[in-house]
């Protein structure tokens, strides 16, 4: 048998063949990795390209998102921008082949630092903010924070696949990130984040550069009610019973149990007599109704069980406000101190010295009668007198003896009164020549909380919001901080007018109506704090 030397030589020999097998799997390998590759880098870009254009076509309603983050609310000047602009240049870093992986290692510190962000929302945040607008609007946060480490998985796997291929191509001297730079952008990532929500935490309660945060689940709308009159006013609220007075008919009460229903009309038993009343209104406090009027002056105290007056608080001065701290006990503002100017004064109707100033309290800015229109308020539970001045970005928190514990602000920027004043013709008045910029209109205490009618809208805030609502602010004059802040929409057109806060509710007069406003367990949890009373 012959043998053909050039067929021979022509096959390949086993070991060939296994050798260029080997090749063939290893070609193939490579073009997968490289296919994996191109595909995660293709998500990104169409991923971050989306978010970010999304985000600059809505810039302010995306500045309004991190205003309201619990994490980046006090860097909302600067992070809108930042976070669009970076996601486009990671995007352009991974169109190229050059760039192609630190743009994935960018993409997945983003994306680690977004996830980071996310959990700590969840599990670290004081609320849950509204979701991101976009591709994510219709997710939960959790159903996001899945999404998220989705992505993050894809980059760090994309990144090893690069970083092997290259480490076979370049020199190598020539830094290739690796695992260890994965995990070093990780604790970085990691470290920024909490730095930033420590920090925003501080400068927003604390600091507040004046920004909102409107949590979910404040207060909910139960019920509201039509009165039909718009002389109507909150008298108070007690054993579980609220409590209207009317201008127009000043010996009524008319009273609803918490949830408006229930209604009860009481007459006040009392024969004014001789007396010249000009303006009477009534308080209910505890087991005590009071009835008074400033302009006489008279003050008369009687009893909820029968509504009988039963004692007269002779010896009270003037007043243009003034609320019982006790039974014998009348905290008041009236126009006693220099060139007429609003001072505030404590009433002990047993004592033998009955009345007392302090004539420091309320400071003076232009005139020391306008600039220091407030609203004198009084919380049984902590024992303390809060004034918050109508016309400027303060309050002052002192005992019922008026030794004053320390002087807030809320969180606007008006620390000055704007208003113009001018003197009447006759010389003996003033008056004001310009509407005045109104800063906190309305307000409300209960324990350790102050409740503030603000007018003011602040930085990166929803104008529909404002259109439609009348925001309130929460403060803890315990601890020296904003909490958080909700809207009481308006009744057929009409702002609040008055409210006041129980332990469960808040009730607002609007309009002719009356509503229920239940407070959830993101306020009712801060009425947990400890209470400080004065001595």
């Amino acid at each position: 048998m012959h043998i053909n030397l050039r067929m021979i030589l022509s096959f390949p020999s086993s070991q060939n063949r296994k050798e260029n097998a080997i090749f063939q799997v290893m070609k193939l390998q490579v073009n997968l990795k490289n296919i994996f590759v191109e595909a995660t880098c293709l998500l990104y870009v169409m991923l971050f390209v989306y978010a970010a254009v999304s985000k600059l076509l809505d810039f302010e309603n995306f500045q309004v998102q991190i205003g309201q983050s619990p994490l980046l609310s006090a860097f909302a000047s600067w992070v809108p921008w930042t976070v669009p602009l970076a996601e486009l240049l990671i995007s352009a870093l991974l169109i190229f082949s050059s760039t192609r992986l630190w743009g994935l290692v960018l993409a997945f510190s983003l994306m680690f630092m977004f996830t980071v962000y996310i959990f700590i929302i969840l599990h670290y945040s004081s609320y849950v903010p509204c979701s991101c607008g976009g591709i994510l609007e219709k997710m939960s946060w959790n159903a996001h924070l899945f999404f998220n480490l989705f992505f993050v998985i894809l980059a760090f796997i994309a990144v090893i696949l690069r970083s092997g291929i290259e480490n076979k191509t370049k020199n190598k001297k020539q830094f290739i990130p690796s695992v260890k730079t994965m995990i070093f952008s990780c604790f970085l990532g990691t470290i920024a984040v909490i730095v930033l929500f420590v920090w925003s935490e501080e400068l927003m309660h604390y600091s507040n550069p004046f920004q909102r945060r409107y949590p979910k689940n404040t207060a909910e709308l139960i019920k509201q009610l039509d009165l039909e009159y718009n002389s109507f006013y909150i008298a108070g609220f007690t054993n579980g019973r609220l409590y209207l007075g009317n201008y127009s008919n000043p010996q009524i009460l008319v009273s609803f149990d918490s949830s408006l229903k229930n209604k009860r009309i009481e007459k006040i038993d009392f024969d004014p007599k001789s007396i010249p009343f000009q303006n009477v209104t009534l308080s209910v406090r505890g087991n005590y109704f009071y009835l008074k009027d400033g302009r006489v002056p008279a003050f008369f105290r009687g009893s909820v069980k029968d509504w009988k007056i039963t004692k007269k608080l002779n010896g009270m001065p003037n007043f243009t406000q003034a609320e019982p701290a006790d039974s014998t006990t009348i905290l008041f503002r009236n126009n006693s101190g220099e060139n007429l100017s609003n001072v505030l004064g404590v009433f002990h109707s047993e004592n033998k010295n009955k009345v007392r100033y302090n004539r420091f309290l309320l400071e003076k800015q232009i005139d020391g009668i306008f600039d220091t229109d407030g609203l004198l308020m009084y919380s049984e539970e902590s024992e303390k007198m809060i004034y918050l001045y109508y016309y400027r970005n303060e309050f002052i928190i002192s005992g019922k003896d008026l030794k004053i514990d320390y002087t807030g602000h809320t969180i606007d920027t008006t620390s000055k009164a704007k208003i113009k004043v001018t003197a009447v013709k006759d010389g003996r008045g003033k008056t004001m020549s310009a509407p005045p910029l109104v800063v906190n209109a309305h307000g409300s205490v209960f324990k350790n909380l102050l409740f503030v009618n603000s007018r003011i809208m602040g930085r990166y805030e929803n104008k529909k919001r404002w259109q439609h609502s009348s925001v309130i602010d929460l403060y803890d004059f315990n601890r020296h901080s904003y909490l958080l802040s909700f809207p009481i929409y308006n009744i057929e057109g009409d702002k609040l007018k008055s409210f006041i806060v129980t332990d469960t509710y808040l009730y607002a007069l609007i309009g002719n109506a009356v509503a229920v406003y239940e407070l959830k367990e993101t306020i009712k949890k801060e009425l947990k704090s400890e209470v400080t009373k004065s001595n």
